[in-house]
C-alpha cells in the first residue's frame, strides 16, 4: 500500500489538515526545536543568499530558516498544493515564500543555491538519489545540504512484551513511510550525488507527553480499522490507553532522527 505523504492531496482535505497539525506539533517538540536549531546553526547564511527547503510541507522548518537568513531569500517547496495553501496562510515573513514544486525538478539554476534543506522527506519518495542530484545541481560550490529523517524502522511505543502501543507503532512505519531503512543507505546515496559527507549524527526523539506517538496510535489505527484488522472500538481503546499513559507518565516514545550535513565541493 502506497504511502500517502507521497501524495497528500490525493487523500483529501481531511488528510492535508491532519499532516498540517502533525508538522506544527513535531517541529514545536523541544527535542525536535533542537535538532533543527544545531543543524542550521551548521549552516551559512551569506547576505543575499538564496535557501531552500525541499519538501516544505506547512512551512514550520522553512520559518526557521528565514529567521536565520536575514538579507536572504527562503523558498519552501512541496509538491501539495494543499499543504502549501496552509504554508501560505501563516504570518509573512521578509524574503519567505512558499510554491508548489517537484523536489526532482527545480526551477533553479546550476549552482545558484547557497543551502539546501530537505527535513523528513527521503524517507517519503520513491527514488531518494534523483532529489539529491538535482540538490547536487543547484547547490553553489561550497554550499551545502542537511538531511535530517527518523529511522522508522527502529521507532519504539511498547513498554513491554506484545504491548499493543507499539503494533500502532509498527502499522504506521509499515503505511506511512516508503522506506523504513532510509537512514541506513543516507551516506552512500549523498556521496553519489557528489557532495562531501561532513556531519553525520544521532538524536533521540523521546516522547513522554504530547501529541507526537498519539499519532502513531491515530494514524496507524486507523490504517487498521480500514484493513478490516480491528474495529473502531479497539482504535478508541487504543488512543485512551495512550492518554492513560500520557496523564499517569508510563507514556514512552522514542525515534531516532539522524541529521547529515553535505558540502558540494569547490572547484
Amino acid at each position: 500500500m502506497a504511502d500517502p505523504f507521497q501524495n497528500v492531496d490525493a487523500h483529501g482535505s481531511d488528510f492535508v489538515e491532519t499532516v498540517v497539525s502533525v508538522l506544527y506539533n513535531r517541529a514545536h517538540e523541544p527535542v525536535m526545536a533542537g535538532i533543527v536549531d544545531d543543524y542550521l546553526a551548521g549552516l551559512d547564511f551569506p547576505d543575499g543568499g538564496v535557501h531552500i527547503e525541499i519538501g516544505a510541507g506547512s512551512g514550520d522548518i522553512s520559518r526557521q530558516i528565514a529567521a536565520r537568513a536575514k538579507g536572504g531569500a527562503v523558498i519552501g517547496i512541496d509538491p501539495s498544493e494543499g499543504l502549501i495553501a496552509a504554508a501560505k496562510k501563516g504570518t509573512p515573513v521578509p524574503g519567505l515564500s512558499f510554491e508548489t514544486g517537484d523536489g526532482a525538478a527545480l526551477r533553479f539554476g546550476d549552482g545558484s543555491v547557497d543551502n539546501v534543506v530537505m527535513h523528513t522527506v527521503l524517507s517519503h519518495v520513491p527514488d531518494p538519489a534523483r532529489l539529491l542530484s538535482e540538490a547536487a545541481r543547484v547547490l553553489k560550490p561550497g554550499g551545502r545540504l542537511v538531511v535530517c529523517d527518523a529511522d522508522f524502522e527502529k521507532m519504539s511505543l511498547g513498554n513491554g512484551f506484545a504491548d499493543p502501543m507499539q503494533a500502532c507503532a509498527q502499522y504506521f512505519a509499515e503505511h506511512f513511510v516508503t522506506d523504513k531503512y532510509l537512514t541506513a543507505r543516507l551516506r552512500p546515496l549523498v556521496m553519489a550525488a557528489g557532495l562531501t559527507v561532513e556531519r553525520f549524527s544521532l538524536t533521540s526523539r523521546t516522547i513522554t507527553t504530547g501529541t507526537g506517538a498519539r499519532n502513531w496510535v491515530a494514524m496507524g489505527g486507523r490504517k487498521m480499522v480500514e484493513t478490516g484488522l480491528i474495529g473502531p472500538g479497539l482504535l478508541d481503546a487504543l488512543l485512551a490507553e495512550h492518554d492513560r499513559r500520557a496523564e499517569e507518565g508510563t507514556l514512552f516514545g522514542h525515534q531516532p532522527f539522524v541529521t547529515l550535513q553535505a558540502m558540494k565541493p569547490r572547484a
